[in-house]
C-alpha cells in the first residue's frame, strides 16, 4: 500500500505554545483513519497543517511520497459545520470547488447533478440549505470536499452536531461512499465508538505537546454496520482507546475528551 500522507520528525508551536514535537504519523492511500484525543490536544491544528494553512517549524510533510510546502489546494476539507452559503442551491454549493479552479459555470452544474444521485441528493438540486436535514447538509458539504478534485480528505468531527439516529445513518453512509469512492480519509472525533466504526486504524493523539500517537488497528471486518458495536473485538478496543485517554485528563476542565 502506497503512502498517501507522512508527518516525519514534525515540530509546531503557535507562538511560545508547543503543539507538536518530533511527530510522526503514515496514512496510507485508500485507506481510513481516526484520530482522538483530549479537547485542545491539538488534532485540528495536524489538520490544518496537513492542509498547507500552516507550515511546521521542524521536520517533513510529505504528500504522495514527497515533502511538499505547496499543500493548499490539494487536500479536500470537511468542517464540523456544513458551511453551505444560504443564497446559494445545492447544485450551487456542490459546484463551488469547481467554479474556484476556474471551470464555467454550466459545465460545473452538470457535473454536480451527475453526481447527485449518488449522494441520494438527486431530487433537491434546487433546494436551499434551510429546506435540508442536518444529514442532507452534511451530504452536500461532503460532494463538495469531493469536487475539490483532492482524494485526501479531512473529516473534522463532521457528525457531531446531529442527532443520535442522523449521526448513526450518516456514518453507515459515509462508509458506503469511501468505499465507492476509495478516497483516503481522516478523521477527527471525540466519540470513541465512531472512532472504531470508521477506520481502519484509530490513532490516539498523546502528550502535550503531541509527542507519540498509539496506533491501534482495528479487527473488524468490512462492511461494517451499527451492529458491530456489540462485537466482542470492538468493545475491547473501546476500552483500550478509553484507557489512553483516561491518562490524558484535563486539568483545567476535569473532564476527559
Amino acid at each position: 500500500m502506497s503512502e498517501k500522507l507522512a508527518f516525519s520528525d514534525v515540530s509546531f508551536s503557535y507562538g511560545t505554545q508547543p503543539l507538536l514535537r518530533r511527530f510522526h504519523l503514515t496514512v496510507n492511500q485508500g485507506e481510513f483513519v481516526s484520530l482522538i484525543g483530549p479537547s485542545g490536544i491539538g488534532k485540528s491544528t495536524l489538520f490544518q497543517l496537513t492542509a498547507g494553512l500552516l507550515q511546521p517549524d521542524e521536520g517533513t510533510i510529505r504528500l504522495d511520497g514527497v515533502p511538499s510546502g505547496e499543500r493548499l489546494g490539494r487536500v479536500g476539507y470537511m468542517p464540523q459545520r456544513d458551511m453551505l452559503m444560504a443564497w446559494r442551491t445545492v447544485a450551487e454549493n456542490a459546484a463551488l470547488p469547481l467554479e474556484i479552479q476556474g471551470v464555467p459555470r454550466k459545465a460545473a452544474l452538470e457535473r454536480v447533478r451527475a453526481e447527485l444521485p449518488r449522494f441520494g441528493l438527486d431530487s433537491w438540486a434546487e433546494a436551499y440549505p434551510s429546506q435540508l436535514s442536518g444529514g442532507m447538509r452534511q451530504r452536500v458539504s461532503f460532494l463538495r470536499a469531493m469536487l475539490t478534485g483532492a482524494d485526501l480528505l479531512l473529516l473534522d468531527e463532521p457528525f457531531s452536531a446531529l442527532d443520535g439516529i442522523t449521526r448513526m445513518d450518516m456514518q453507515e453512509w459515509l462508509l458506503d461512499m469511501w468505499q465507492q469512492t476509495g478516497t483516503t480519509l481522516l478523521l477527527i472525533t471525540h466519540d470513541i465508538d465512531e472512532a472504531i466504526l470508521m477506520a481502519d486504524r484509530v490513532v490516539v493523539l498523546l502528550d502535550s505537546p503531541i509527542t507519540r500517537a498509539v496506533e491501534l488497528p482495528v479487527p473488524i471486518p468490512r462492511p461494517r454496520e451499527a451492529v458491530c458495536r456489540n462485537h466482542s473485538s470492538f468493545l475491547a478496543l473501546r476500552e483500550q482507546v478509553w484507557a489512553l485517554l483516561r491518562r490524558q485528563k484535563d486539568p483545567l476542565m476535569g473532564r476527559y475528551a
